[in-house]
């Protein structure tokens, strides 16, 4: 039985899909607000994490910024009533692993939650890296940290998941979706998307050496560039 934290203020709507979810064997712990929900994970393990946007106390973009501190491995889906296209992005970039918009059938979110979970369970096994030369960097996958100079960049998970990747692949060519399905464990849109704004991220992280570019090659994938 997988446990699922909700956090969603709307009660009527939380009870229907409490019990909707028990059907699925699902075991549900609900909280009616944020803060709520950030003292539950705090003392419990949960499998996924379903958490509404505008709720009272802490919503629930940052519920999601304060549990990735504590446990960034927990995947967590977003439900809102907004069809804002910066609140998606804004899911995105905390590393939302979707992204629901009210209303929506019980059943979507059934499989919805049932896909994240088999990417989980389907993600590769990638090497620990301590101190890794990458060109002018230096990089740690077990702290998750990118040094340069006597700068430090804290990195997530994923991050350092997909920087793994990229260095063991390192100046080859690679499909787009061969990497979604390495990292992410799918290659559906949501994941497209989510893996573009990572991309990014690590540009942004390697600017400083010239030797180093992930090239966008199109239609066909990204290849991690290291010359020197």
């Amino acid at each position: 039985m997988k446990k699922i934290l909700l956090a969603e203020d709307d009660i009527d709507f939380a009870n229907v899909l409490k019990q909707y979810l028990a059907l699925y064997n699902y075991e549900v712990t609900w909280a009616t607000d944020g803060e709520i929900a950030l003292e539950l994970f705090q003392n419990q393990s949960f499998d996924i994490c379903v958490f509404d946007v505008m709720m009272p106390k802490l919503d629930g973009f940052s519920l999601a910024e304060k549990i990735i501190k504590i446990n960034h491995e927990v995947p967590f889906i977003f439900l809102t009533a907004r069809k804002l296209k910066e609140d998606k992005i804004i899911g995105l970039k905390l590393g939302a692993d979707d992204y629901i918009v009210k209303p929506f059938e019980a059943e979507e979110l059934i499989l919805r939650l049932q896909n994240i979970l088999k990417r989980s369970q389907k993600k590769i096994n990638l090497p620990e890296y301590e101190n890794v030369q990458i060109g002018l960097y230096s990089f740690d996958s077990k702290r998750l940290t990118l040094h340069f100079n006597q700068q430090i960049q804290q990195l997530t998970e994923k991050e350092a998941a997909l920087i793994k990747y990229f260095y063991i692949h390192k100046n080859q060519l690679l499909k787009r979706e061969q990497i979604l399905t390495a990292i992410w464990g799918n290659d559906d849109f949501f994941s497209g998307r989510s893996m573009d704004v990572y991309i990014s991220k690590l540009r942004k992280y390697f600017k400083d050496d010239a030797g180093i570019r992930i090239e966008s090659i199109r239609n066909i994938g990204l290849e991690f560039k290291i010359i020197h």
